[in-house]
């Protein structure tokens, strides 16, 4: 049970392992995954939106994304989109639905994604450490707690901190194992 005045803490290191989760989710690994296409923004009407606010998207083979806007003119503005992305894959059209296939990864390449998920990993551990600190900094200038409270909040905070540390390293280590799963 997390001492209520870690609490605050506690949900920033969870937001730092679901910021975590969401960028692990825009990594390809071999296989098509709609989330790749997340941070890509389309130009609707003079704002930028996500493609699947104006597109169906649909995964119809192991390593095939399609995309079919609701507006046949989106299609040049969504190909464009993918084109200035750095998703590294050329989208091809007949009119209607953009395909992009994704191509089988090479061992290398697999290697250089295995060393981005490793340091989006160590990104995500500093920032639970930043907030360690935070915390810590917080209980020692607490006033009207006895320094035994401090010693044992600051334990806690270092538990706390392991625990996220170790939930880290898990989804890295599963991350990896998927990259490397051909």
């Amino acid at each position: 049970m997390t001492d209520e005045r870690l609490v605050p803490y506690e949900e920033r290191m969870e937001k730092a392992i679901t910021s975590l989760n969401s960028e692990f989710m825009t990594i390809r690994a071999g296989r098509a995954n709609p989330h790749v296409l997340d941070k890509i923004k389309v130009n609707y009407y003079g704002s930028m939106s996500d493609i699947q606010q104006v597109a169906n998207v649909n995964v119809p083979e192991a390593r095939m994304i399609t995309i079919q806007p609701w507006e046949p003119k989106m299609v040049k503005e969504i190909e464009k989109a993918i084109l200035a992305s750095d998703l590294g894959i050329t989208p091809s059209n007949d009119g209607k639905i953009i395909r992009l296939v994704f191509p089988q990864l090479t061992e290398e390449r697999r290697k250089e994604i295995a060393k981005g998920v490793k340091k989006k990993g160590e990104t995500a551990k500093v920032a639970v450490r930043n907030i360690r600190r935070d915390a810590v900094e917080y209980v020692k200038k607490m006033k009207d707690i006895s320094e035994d409270i401090v010693d044992e909040l600051q334990e806690d905070i270092q538990k706390m901190t392991d625990k996220f540390v170790k939930r880290i390293d898990g989804m890295v280590e599963e991350k990896t194992k998927e990259v490397f799963t051909v």
